[in-house]
């Protein structure tokens, strides 16, 4: 895909990344079992249907509102630090959509940049901290270089997904220090973050949507 994203694209993308967290829903549960409730799948999946109603939903037809809809949507999920985190990288993307045109790969680097950003602004995790920010931060780096090495929108968006699943895979070499799971201490290493593992999954969707478009 060298065009870019617009509005059909992003629907394909958000799609694509329902069907990988359906598909694994119960992968990411058993994830949780070990530091949480074990329902993060069900959490998931409950999110993920909020943004298939907010796709069928939303009456502007371009990227800025839907981002914006998916956004609020996740944000009212149950289920712990989950909703509000997603919905708040949605929001921070939403907000950087400047017009209604298709984004490049530089320009779709700026929205994930800005989601980022937007959530580094609400949680105080970092990379080695297991959460979702140790394949979210990677991942984000990854997207950005790949445009700037002049890459698509596909193969940043695969460079993505391959620095996201490294990152929620790393999760298994240090304990939990948020959630419940820190409660666990060193009992959590050899573990793998599922809420990682849900960004790992978003954007392994994200790619294969755009994958020979």
């Amino acid at each position: 895909m060298g065009k870019g994203v617009g509005y059909n694209e992003l629907v394909a993308m958000l799609r694509a990344a329902i069907k990988q967290v359906r598909d694994n829903q119960a992968m990411l549960s058993q994830l949780d079992s070990v530091g949480g409730d074990g329902d993060h799948g069900t959490t998931m999946a409950r999110a993920m249907a909020l943004v298939e109603k907010a796709i069928a939903a939303c009456k502007k037809k371009d990227i800025k509102s839907l981002l914006n809809d998916v956004g609020w949507a996740i944000m009212g999920v149950d289920g712990g630090a989950t909703g509000p985190l997603l919905g708040t990288f949605f929001l921070g993307m939403a907000t950087a959509m400047a017009d209604k045109k298709p984004v490049d790969a530089r320009g779709l680097a700026a929205l994930f940049e800005a989601g980022l950003a937007a959530l580094q602004k609400t949680t105080k995790a970092q990379v080695g901290d297991k959460t979702m920010m140790d394949a979210l931060v990677p991942a984000v780096a990854a997207l950005r270089a790949a445009a700037e090495a002049g890459q698509d929108v596909a193969a940043c968006l695969a460079a993505a997904a391959a620095a996201a699943d490294k990152g929620a895979l790393s999760t298994k070499n240090f304990p939990a220090r948020f959630g419940r799971a820190k409660n666990l201490g060193d009992r959590t290493i050899g573990h793998q973050d599922p809420g990682a593992t849900s960004v790992w999954l978003i954007l392994r969707g994200f790619a294969q949507a755009v994958a020979g478009a």
